[in-house]
């Protein structure tokens, strides 16, 4: 699609302002024997106006080739050099000084000495591998890019201090890699899983050694569109442009860490689950059921059923604090406990939270071996966004 998206970024940057087609290659085994299989992204590079922009090449140099490398069998004090010029015959000569490399052209009798630098001008075609499906990097995004390929574009058109925006940013590529590279940064996605996922992985390599410094990323990230209070919940609640699913997505994603269930429905559901592991390579599920309006003592019993039904060794209902009543509490009390005898631990079948706990920091009453659904909420939140777009399609 990018002949398309050419004729619209001339018509926002301006045609003249376009430098470059960049073609990122990739080798990765194809699947077709019927046509040319497609390994290769287009990205096109234009600045606000030629001649004023940044572009920091020094930076991005391309090793030589071994067999360019041989050329160089010269060496003096300033380094590995080769003779350049038509007439080479006899002692070669200093280049000299003002000459440009246009001077072979001007006096092709020129004979001079060409050193080595620390790699040729970048080109158009870039040849860097995918991520494979064990990079420690890879996060489940099916778009996901390697941060080689942003490190590239971020330091050949920026400098230390400058914003770098990503108005489509994902799973965060592009900003951590502005962030370790010293940038100030802009990210705006759609997903409230993915702004999770990009604080997750800023923060997490200062998770053990540093928490001075993951504490001061985690102060310092401006997050605008979450609720901040009740007030704010109560409005997205309100007024998403998802109606009320857009309230489940932000306390099951966001609130919770859950995954959504893929099958949403308006009541006698649940809305998102978690899991944790009971013991090694057994997985307990804790099912979530998310409530914006009102509710009574009959809808803890329905979702009672349901944490029944699908076997579930907890259930978490959420909802705001006024509507909560006492036969609600008495009726999730009467549930009992999970596995007091194991973990030593009382953690209620059936919690009651609400939205004004979960915003002062309270979480779900679960054991501490619950291993991390991070990267497979990943998979299956987009897996299953991308068949709703696929079936509202269709």
């Amino acid at each position: 699609m990018s002949h398309y998206l050419k004729l619209i970024c001339d018509m926002i940057f301006g045609e003249n302002n376009f430098l470059s087609e960049i073609v990122w290659c990739y080798r990765e085994r194809g699947i077709s024997k019927t046509y040319w299989n497609n390994k290769h992204d287009i990205i096109l590079f234009y600045v606000k106006k030629v001649g004023e922009h940044n572009f920091n090449c020094n930076v991005v140099l391309e090793p030589y080739s071994e067999e360019y490398l041989k050329k160089f069998k010269y060496e003096d004090e300033k380094g590995l050099y080769q003779i350049r010029g038509k007439n080479i015959q006899g002692s070669p000569v200093q280049k000299a000084d003002g000459l440009t490399p246009k001077a072979e052209v001007l006096y092709p009798d020129l004979t001079y000495r060409q050193y080595m630098q620390d790699g040729m001008l970048p080109l158009d075609w870039w040849q860097i591998p995918l991520l494979n499906k064990s990079a420690n990097e890879r996060l489940g995004y099916p778009t996901q890019k390697p941060e080689a390929l942003l490190e590239r574009v971020i330091k050949a058109s920026s400098n230390e201090g400058d914003i770098v925006a990503d108005f489509f940013c994902g799973c965060g590529t592009t900003i951590a890699v502005a962030e370790r590279l010293h940038r100030n940064w802009l990210g705006v996605d759609i997903s409230h899983l993915a702004i999770k996922l990009i604080v997750n992985r800023l923060t997490k390599p200062y998770e053990e050694d540093e928490e001075k410094k993951r504490k001061w990323i985690l102060e310092n990230i401006e997050i605008t569109g979450f609720p901040k209070d009740v007030a704010s919940a109560k409005e997205l609640a309100r007024n998403t442009k998802d109606g009320r699913f857009g309230f489940q997505d932000w306390i099951v994603e966001i609130m919770l860490g859950g995954v959504l269930n893929p099958k949403r429905t308006a009541d006698g559901g649940w809305d998102g689950y978690l899991t944790f592991e009971k013991e090694e390579g057994k997985k307990e599920v804790v099912l979530v059921e998310v409530k914006s309006g009102k509710v009574n003592v009959k809808n803890i019993r329905e979702f009672i059923q349901v944490v029944e039904k699908q076997q579930a060794s907890i259930g978490v209902f959420v909802c705001f604090e006024e509507t909560v009543t006492k036969d609600m509490l008495h009726e999730s009390k009467s549930q009992g406990y999970y596995a007091k005898e194991m973990f030593g631990n009382r953690y209620d079948k059936i919690q009651i939270i609400s939205v004004e706990d979960l915003l002062n920091g309270k979480h779900i009453q679960m054991p501490e071996s619950r291993v991390g659904v991070f990267k497979y909420a990943t998979k299956k939140v987009m897996a299953m966004k991308v068949k709703e777009k696929q079936e509202k399609f269709l």
